[in-house]
């Protein structure tokens, strides 16, 4: 059955950006925009990634019994190769634009999209830079972060720390209870602002590679569902990776792909 024609319409109309929000964004390297989406189109892929979620999750242990990764989400990745739909929306032309704008490029190729589920009861994301992960040769990297219903403070939105791509220090952890104690200790003795904001259905937050986010435990007793899309330059080139995850990345996400030129294998496509 095809996308009703309004949700098309929603998902491909340009979202305009004023200058004073690219340059939020240039400077603190995240930006939280309202109403991106309409309850209707929202509700719609709620329903169906949820649903494709439901199909492809593997995790059958109990919250409380995983480890700090494990308890922060469910997460399964590109879903969009799996359904029609959830294609339709990760190749979203009004995604697309908006993050080209606010990293100044010509256009965007798609790295990969991961849906991130916190379940009710589900722990910290530890502070941490995305883009220690990922074999990419600069930091023209923006995630769209779209939650698929309205995200209080007590579900774990996602917090930023503006402005700190600018640290070094704390770019070589991964995800963990490591980087949650030592990022925050160094984050402690900078001026950088921590944001903690609930979201309102419809508003979705775009933030770079490097700088430092993190989520707060879902103390509800629903689940907290997110979508994202992590877009790079449709320059992007690959780099010599630099840990045993770029290496994984590199094989995953950039199959084929060869160190020091374009990025440009089958599942990374232009989307704007």
């Amino acid at each position: 059955m095809a996308i009703p024609i309004s949700i098309q319409e929603a998902i491909s109309k340009s979202y305009l950006l004023t200058q004073e929000q690219i340059d939020f964004y240039q400077k603190n390297r995240f930006i939280k925009l309202k109403q991106v989406f309409n309850a209707e189109t929202i509700g719609y892929f709620n329903t169906v990634i949820s649903a494709k979620v439901a199909e492809m999750n593997q995790v059958k242990t109990k919250v409380d019994e995983r480890d700090t990764y494990g308890k922060a989400f469910l997460q399964l990745f590109n879903l969009w190769r799996e359904d029609e739909h959830i294609q339709q929306f990760v190749f979203s032309k009004r995604l697309a634009k908006i993050a080209a704008d606010l990293m100044q490029v010509d256009g965007v190729r798609l790295y990969h999209d991961q849906a991130l589920f916190k379940e009710g009861g589900g722990g910290i994301t530890p502070w941490h830079a995305d883009q220690y992960y990922w074999p990419l040769e600069t930091d023209k990297t923006v995630t769209a972060w779209i939650p698929l219903q309205e995200t209080l403070l007590e579900m774990g939105p996602l917090e930023f720390s503006a402005g700190s791509h600018q640290i070094v220090e704390g770019r070589e952890l991964e995800i963990g209870d490591e980087s949650e104690t030592l990022i925050q200790q160094r984050l402690r003795v900078t001026d950088f602002k921590h944001v903690i904001e609930a979201f309102d259905l419809g508003e979705v937050s775009f933030h770079s590679g490097w700088v430092f986010h993190r989520a707060g435990a879902n103390t509800t007793d629903k689940m907290r569902k997110v979508m994202t899309i992590i877009y790079m330059d449709s320059k992007m080139r690959l780099k010599q990776p630099e840990n045993k995850n770029q290496i994984n990345d590199w094989n995953t996400w950039c199959p084929g792909a060869v160190v020091g030129e374009v990025i440009q294998s089958p599942i990374n496509p232009v989307l704007y």
